[in-house]
């Protein structure tokens, strides 16, 4: 076989030789490899039979040597053998002690797994060793929500019959029936909620509950000053979850309490983001009369219209980051004004009285009046105000001007999970 250099040459000579004989050369070389290979693996084997013969006592035993072994976590080994449908596996786990209710890092259980899967046998075993009908993976979802959303019907009768929840919301605010849309299956559950005499107003009393509870927990924490913009592992806050989730209370309470707006998780996403995200629009339209911004971008440069999927809902979206843009014009132009006429005393001297507290006052007041008829859409009745304000008064007055939307509130949120996002 040829050296490396050997072969440097002789591809600089195949250069000037017809195609043929190039091909020719090739094949030579490819055939002298492959026999090249063949010595090779057979000495790799002779030294394998070697060391094997070596290893080996007097009594042609091997070596009692210490072999690793891979183990694997209970959970592993238990949702592995469920995915494969493995009905023997399982019941030998568990019962060797293994909970049927151990899950993976998104929550997600055997049962959850085998009702995704469609395996009633499965399903059944893990049921009659106790495991947790109603049991809850990162996104709140039960193993109904799964077995509902999949059309399983025989599944969705054997959930039922072991007391699953007809009314367990999952973190986007559904119920089971709400993600069915086999018919079948759904008759099945509507039934079983009319003999459990579920009304109207219970389903709404439920959907409610959540919202409830988190907004009594916000309302304890400002009651005790605790610092209400803590963030978590992730970065987020309360006020990422409020506005995923559309609590438009608990929002409203959050601002009241300082929750900025401003404060950005591990991917950059601020609250509006986050609303944007998941179609919360009553939310959005609050952040951003609070002044949250409509250009603010993630760290994947987005911003909340970009993240916004729901086109009636990024519509107005843009509408409302239209008359944002606006307002700041306008408040731009008559910080302009104002700064020219200070700055320009000239022949009226370099006096400036400054405003009453009463008149900084009636100034703010009627800066958030024009600001309203702006958000209503006035957009005419603000520009005949503006004209005739044009002409300032001879004397020259240095005022305190508010430049925001609305009063910023400042201080961190705190939150629980993100997003897949921020959903409860």
């Amino acid at each position: 076989m040829a050296n490396h250099l050997e072969l440097i040459q002789e591809l600089q000579q195949l250069d000037k030789v017809p195609s043929l004989e190039r091909l020719r050369a090739a094949q030579k070389r490819r055939t002298q490899q492959l026999k090249r290979w063949a010595v090779y693996e057979k000495e790799m084997q002779n030294k394998k039979r070697k060391a094997d013969r070596k290893g080996r006592n007097a009594n042609g035993y091997q070596h009692a040597e210490a072999k690793r072994r891979v183990s694997f976590a209970a959970s592993v080994a238990l949702l592995e053998a469920s995915a494969r449908n493995d009905p023997d596996e399982v019941r030998y786990l568990l019962k060797n002690n293994v909970s049927p209710d151990l899950c993976n890092e998104d929550g997600l259980t055997a049962l959850h797994q085998c009702c995704i899967d469609n395996y009633e046998e499965m399903v059944k075993i893990l049921l009659d060793r106790g495991a947790c009908v109603n049991a809850q993976d990162n996104e709140l979802w039960t193993p109904l929500h799964a077995a509902a959303t999949c059309g399983h019907a025989v599944l969705v009768k054997t959930l039922i019959a072991h007391g699953a929840d007809l009314l367990a919301v999952n973190s986007d605010g559904n119920m089971p029936y709400d993600l069915c849309e086999d018919d079948p299956t759904l008759d099945i559950i509507e039934t079983a909620m009319a003999n459990r005499g579920i009304t109207q107003e219970m389903i709404n009393e439920t959907r409610a509950s959540t919202e409830r509870r988190m907004l009594g927990d916000i309302q304890e924490l400002v009651r005790l000053g605790d610092e209400v913009n803590q963030q978590d592992s992730q970065g987020a806050t309360l006020l990422h979850i409020v506005a995923a989730n559309g609590y438009m209370q608990a929002a409203e309470l959050l601002l009241e309490g300082g929750a900025r707006m401003d404060l950005r998780d591990s991917d950059g996403w601020q609250p509006l983001h986050a609303a944007a995200c998941w179609g919360q629009m009553h939310v959005a339209e609050l952040l951003v009369s609070h002044g949250a911004s409509l250009n603010a971008k993630t760290f994947l440069e987005e911003t909340p219209i970009d993240l916004c999927e729901d086109e009636e809902f990024r519509t107005i979206l843009l509408d409302l980051k239209h008359k944002h843009d606006i307002i700041m014009k306008s408040q731009l132009k008559h910080k302009t004004s104002l700064c020219r006429r200070t700055s320009s005393a000239g022949s009226r001297g370099k006096v400036v009285r400054r405003a009453s507290l009463s008149d900084r006052h009636n100034l703010c007041r009627k800066e958030y009046e024009t600001e309203a008829i702006v958000w209503r859409g006035g957009r005419e009745e603000e520009e005949e105000k503006e004209d005739k304000e044009k002409e300032p008064d001879q004397e020259n007055i240095q005022v305190l001007h508010v430049t925001s939307l609305q009063p910023q509130w400042f201080g961190p949120v705190r939150q629980n999970t993100r997003a897949s996002a921020y959903k409860q």
